[in-house]
């Protein structure tokens, strides 16, 4: 299917420190890849160099073939690559429907302007009630965004990304601080939005990685320890060691 994001000798340094050294990897089109590793392991430098909210010290990151090494994030997400965050991102104030109706605005490069009539913005109502749907908040439309669960908030930030029509879904640790019940809704979500898309999502919930990934790199001291799918991985006995040796320090 030819491959969507790809970084190239990936370097990042704080003041002499290699936070990320040496990264190649490859992110093939309508697949789900995890970037995991222990605490430690540079995963979120990595991801936020992926995603342009650090610039690398070295190498050479390309999205359709294009190089975005030293794009803004505002300008990826223009091209269809959009990230979401560890920690939810929605308006607690407004509803779920105008969450997603204010990306809608955004996308179309309409400002936010909160003082116009609630007529005028009803135009964006019915694509803004698909992408609610399509997350599985229909019921919850007319909701305050404060009054959701946690896993449902989550759910809501993946539809206001949804709005933005991306092609590529970058999840920060999508299942972070979920109970057992969140953790399985938004693993089908998941599952359901990725038919169309592409997913690099970093994620520390072993089971979650197994479930939904087609492939796996593993970070450990902010290099590349292994590769390949879960069945790979998880029997490969350096990732192992790494895993315990984290435990134990």
């Amino acid at each position: 299917m030819g491959v969507a994001l790809e970084a190239v000798g990936l370097t990042k340094e704080f003041k002499g420190f290699v936070a990320v050294n040496d990264v190649s990897l490859a992110v093939e089109k309508g697949t789900i890849h995890a970037l995991i590793g222990p605490n430690g392991a540079g995963k979120t430098t990595c991801f936020n160099l992926l995603t342009k909210f650090l610039q690398p010290t070295r190498g050479k990151i390309t999205y359709e073939g294009r190089d975005i090494t030293r794009m803004a994030p505002a300008e990826i997400a223009r091209l269809g690559m959009v990230r979401s965050f560890q920690i939810s991102a929605v308006f607690p104030d407004l509803t779920v429907l105008q969450n997603v109706r204010i990306a809608l605005q955004r996308r179309r490069g309409e400002s936010f302007d909160f003082w116009r009539s609630e007529k005028t913005l009803a135009r964006y109502d019915d694509e803004a009630r698909g992408h609610v749907a399509e997350v599985g908040l229909s019921e919850f439309e007319g909701h305050r965004a404060a009054e959701l669960s946690y896993g449902r908030k989550r759910a809501l930030e993946i539809a206001t990304t949804l709005a933005l029509e991306p092609e590529m879904l970058l999840l920060d640790e999508p299942m972070a601080g979920m109970a057992e019940a969140d953790v399985a809704r938004i693993s089908a979500l998941i599952r359901r939005i990725a038919k169309d898309r592409t997913i690099l999502m970093v994620e520390h919930n072993l089971s979650v990685v197994a479930d939904l990934s087609d492939r796996i790199t593993v970070l450990a001291r902010g290099e590349i320890l292994a590769e390949g799918d879960y069945a790979t991985i998880s029997k490969a006995p350096e990732v192992i060691e790494a895993y315990i040796g984290a435990e134990h320090e």
